[in-house]
């Protein structure tokens, strides 16, 4: 029997009346932290048409984060630039793709991810729940702010233009395209595949799959927490930062995806504020989502987009 989704599903999230003052204050927080930018050439990853970077930099409590940063070697003025954000339990690609396509290209290890890990490393499973009574403490708030400092490397950059800065990523990355491009007004255009981190205690309800049943195992554990596991969660949905993206966005889901619910991907789609944006919704697929396919999709869009 198929599974029906309600595509005008209506989220429990709901964003706090102190959200934006919230945010705010993070982000006065981190731009106080200097960048220090460190680019480390890496000649054994590197070939004859990319150069490949490790880079590093400052972010939020002065935690590390490292990244993959790639460049087409035949390049003449500044270049449209990617940012690629992770999956929950997959670490960052040496993204040589976008490379090729002629841009530049940086992939984020948010902390507690292979090469961030020094400083804060939760483990997985872990990191969903990691400090989840309080918005001060969660690690997503860290981890959100983490991607978002990506950005600023790449403004830092001269080969970069910086009126042509785009991000992707799906499950986890798919969240973080999200944030980052709510967050970022130098985002011009987004792709999200498979939103994560959108409708969190929708989807613990909707799904009894992990990553999302970390909340219920923390839950079970901590019954008297649950209006603090609430409260806290609403700052982090990515659902209630949809009324500040403006950019071009697209998204995809999987219609039988039963890690980030469907349902919980319109939710987010119907709250966005951006006057071009486009759901894809890809029938009998699962968590990915019709990647196969939808990679064109999102070059075109790129292309499109950032020129």
């Amino acid at each position: 029997m198929a599974y029906t989704v309600n595509q005008e599903y209506k989220s429990m999230a709901r964003v706090p009346d102190d959200f934006d003052q919230f945010w705010d204050m993070v982000k006065a927080d981190v731009s106080r932290i200097p960048l220090e930018p460190e680019v480390v050439p890496d000649a054994m990853r590197s070939s004859d048409d990319i150069e490949v970077f490790q880079v590093f930099y400052n972010s939020l409590d002065n935690v590390r984060i490292a990244a993959w940063y790639c460049l087409p070697r035949n390049r003449t003025g500044p270049l449209a630039a990617v940012m690629v954000v992770p999956g929950y339990q997959s670490d960052p690609p040496i993204t040589k793709e976008w490379a090729r396509r002629g841009y530049a290209t940086l992939s984020v290890a948010p902390r507690g991810k292979l090469r961030s890990k020094t400083q804060f490393d939760p483990g997985y499973p872990g990191l969903l729940t990691y400090g989840i009574v309080d918005r001060n403490t969660y690690s997503y708030r860290g981890f959100y702010v983490d991607a978002w400092r990506g950005v600023d490397f790449l403004l830092s950059r001269d080969e970069v233009d910086n009126s042509r800065i785009g991000v992707t990523g799906s499950s986890q990355g798919g969240g973080l395209t999200i944030t980052t491009a709510a967050m970022r007004p130098e985002i011009k255009a987004a792709a999200a595949g498979a939103p994560y981190l959108c409708g969190y205690m929708d989807s613990i309800e909707l799904t009894s799959t992990y990553p999302y049943q970390e909340i219920n195992d923390y839950l079970r554990l901590h019954l008297e927490s649950r209006d603090q596991v609430e409260e806290t969660l609403n700052y982090f949905d990515g659902i209630n930062f949809a009324h500040r993206i403006t950019c071009p966005i697209i998204i995809n889901v999987g219609m039988q995806d039963n890690v980030c619910p469907p349902e919980t991907g319109f939710a987010l789609f119907n709250e966005i504020a951006s006057a071009d944006k486009t759901m894809y919704p890809y029938n009998d697929q699962g968590h990915s989502a019709g990647r196969a396919e939808h990679g064109a999709v999102i070059e075109s869009f790129f292309k499109k987009h950032l020129g």
